[in-house]
């Protein structure tokens, strides 16, 4: 049993990734862009933004991509399948590989079939 108190544990919590809306991104281009030179790196430090995020942005506003304004890369999490569905898929694939094992048996004993077959009347003909 693992503690989470012990002294190899880390006790800060995973960091999450920050999210911005359309909306901020174009606010913070349009502050960006209308701030005199020396004031650019003062906008991009009191929001803590790098200037490679205001160019991304810039790039996708003029692209008229107000879309391309999100982030896609937090999208939501898949939903997680139920037991039931992650055991449906399971017997689904088994189900899959016994009947390919099934055809393949199918297929031998026939095979056998014809070689004994091929055999009685080789010994009958022998005789």
């Amino acid at each position: 049993m693992t503690s989470t108190t012990g002294p190899g544990a880390d006790p800060a919590p995973k960091p999450k990734r920050r999210t911005f809306t359309a909306e901020y991104k174009l606010r913070i281009v349009a502050e960006y862009d209308a701030a005199p030179a020396g004031e650019k790196g003062a906008i991009a430090r009191r929001e803590r933004l790098y200037s490679s995020h205001v160019i991304e942005w810039r790039q996708a506003r003029d692209a008229g991509a107000l879309t391309a304004l999100t982030d896609h890369r937090t999208t939501p999490a898949r939903p997680k399948k139920s037991a039931a569905e992650l055991d449906n898929e399971r017997l689904r694939r088994e189900n899959e590989r016994l009947k390919k094992e099934l055809a393949r048996n199918k297929a031998a004993v026939e095979v056998l079939g014809k070689a004994v077959a091929l055999l009685e009347s080789v010994s009958e003909s022998a005789d």
